[in-house]
């Protein structure tokens, strides 16, 4: 590692020390002592890994932990976080020396490099890669001053070799005016046209010869001179043109849900824009979906941006419970043998794999309504259990075209006891992302139990007063995490109390 990577990484906000550590986790990345937990086994003698949440380490164990990665793609990564948080850096410099001179578009760039998935979902690996664009942000004169804006959509078709290739792009400007409306050859076997999605077929491709790097071109020169870039799940669509661009406003990061979800672009155009994206299962469509981001910032923008726009809760619920989760699929498995987990129509979304090289994948089968998606669930064969979420799914068998079997998990994306069941509307529900809260991750509350049972255990060798009492309570709690999907934040307290306890009434000992 370099004395200039290092002073960075020495030097990063502990925010950010814990995003890149998070991140690392999340790609199974190993430094020379290993993964995380690894390193924490090795490092820390007293607690080992039974911590490992990075957000309760110290910043030096944080930056110890950093410094065991010494490959080059690792410290590309690492650099390439860090410059993402270098730009959230810049932005809200110039928010800070010139707070009356920020315009609403701009105030929408730094509503979405602020969100808690900015860092992840935009660390992309451009930084390793000859085939991607990367732009670069303007002086900071021409950036106050530049607030052109342009909204895009993409759709993507699934390839034989797994990756996702982008076989149509529309770009419209502020006026809904169509600036770029293009078919794109993927230049590659294609396993899944994902028609019900894109509307694209094999035929609508024949004879097309612009490529990738064709559309890169046009895409370079609409971003120049700082242009804002808008899209929904907008990190999707630039990972597949390939193109690295920091000024950039995703409105399902401005769009805020109540429950952290990102909401779908179907569902804002219903609660803020008052009407229907498309009619019920009707594929995607280009034009109509980038008018529809341009739209919400025009209308985010008239409303104030700082203004908190409701979505319609019911909706949100219905879409959800008109989907069931098809997880822990054999990459192996081609997506349109799905088609035959269930006899009901019903429509399949596939999503990539979470890891570059994963061997599984996961795909939203969308019925019609919540009631046929209940019916499709209640009649799959296979044992009824629940996920760490507390979500009701099966795992499944099912017999593929060339006699093989293959086996999935099955899962609903709501709670049964949901009390707004009875009166739902439809809603669309964009992919399992939640807010990565410490309720729902199983690993966190595992440490917290092992943490939790490791205070037992002094309470018990000390044989300190009102530890009855102490143990009652950290009993009712383990209690809870598995009957209230793990409610970390209560454990975080009663942990803290019990840790100061300890302290004084250790302290109060040494003074008798």
């Amino acid at each position: 590692m370099n004395h200039k990577h290092a002073n960075a990484i020495a030097t990063a906000p502990e925010k950010v020390l814990v995003e890149i550590v998070k991140l690392i986790q999340r790609q199974e990345r190993k430094g020379t002592k290993g993964g995380w937990k690894e390193f924490l086994k090795d490092h820390d003698s007293k607690f080992g890994s039974s911590i490992s949440d990075p957000a309760k380490r110290s910043r030096k164990t944080l930056i110890s932990f950093l410094h065991t990665f010494t490959e080059k793609d690792d410290l590309k990564f690492v650099d390439s976080v860090l410059r993402l948080h270098a730009n959230r850096e810049v932005l809200e410099q110039i928010r800070k020396e010139t707070p009356d001179n920020e315009s609403p578009e701009q105030r929408l760039v730094s509503l979405t490099v602020e969100h808690p998935f900015y860092l992840s979902k935009y660390a992309f690996p451009s930084y390793d890669k000859q085939d991607w664009i990367i732009t670069k942000l303007p002086e900071k004169s021409k950036l106050m001053s530049s607030n052109a804006i342009i909204a895009i959509d993409c759709e993507m078709v699934l390839c034989e070799d797994g990756t996702d290739a982008l076989v149509r792009v529309c770009v419209v400007d502020h006026h809904l005016q169509v600036k770029l409306d293009e078919k794109v050859n993927p230049c590659k076997p294609v396993a899944d046209y994902r028609t019900e999605i894109t509307g694209v077929t094999a035929r609508d491709l024949d004879g097309v010869s612009c490529s990738l790097a064709d559309i890169q071109k046009s895409m370079k020169k609409l971003l120049q001179k700082g242009t804002i870039l808008v899209g929904h799940g907008l990190y999707n669509d630039l990972q597949a043109l390939m193109v690295d661009h920091q000024r950039v406003i995703d409105t399902s990061f401005i769009f805020r849900r109540s429950d952290g979800r990102l909401p779908s672009l179907d569902t804002l155009c219903k609660s803020v824009l008052g009407y229907e994206l498309r009619k019920e299962g009707a594929p995607h469509n280009c034009v109509d979906d980038a008018c529809a981001a341009m739209k919400l910032i025009l209308a985010k923008v008239e409303l104030g941006v700082n203004t908190d726009i409701p979505l319609n809760h019911e909706d949100v619920l219905e879409g959800e419970m008109a989907k069931l989760l098809l997880h822990n699929i054999p990459i192996n498995v081609p997506i349109k043998e799905l088609h035959g987990v269930f006899p009901q129509k019903f429509i399949i979304e596939s999503k990539p794999p979470k890891k570059a090289h994963g061997v599984k994948y996961s795909a939203l089968a969308i019925f019609k309504n919540s009631q046929k998606a209940c019916q499709a669930f209640e009649n799959l064969n296979g044992r009824l259990e629940k996920d760490k979420n507390g979500l009701q799914q099966k795992m499944i068998t099912f017999k593929l075209n060339t006699g093989a079997t293959a086996s999935i998990f099955v899962r609903k994306m709501t709670h049964d006891n949901s009390p707004h069941q009875g009166s739902l509307k439809k809603r669309v529900f964009q992919g399992e992302e939640l807010i990565e809260s410490k309720k729902l991750k199983t690993d966190d509350c595992d440490d917290h139990v092992k943490e939790i049972e490791r205070l037992k255990g002094e309470l018990r060798e000390k044989d300190l007063n009102k530890c009855d009492n102490h143990l009652k309570e950290i009993e009712r709690l383990k209690q809870d995490l598995s009957a209230k999907d793990f409610q970390i934040s209560a454990q975080d307290k009663i942990i803290s109390k019990l840790k100061k306890e300890l302290k004084e009434m250790k302290k109060k000992r040494k003074g008798h």
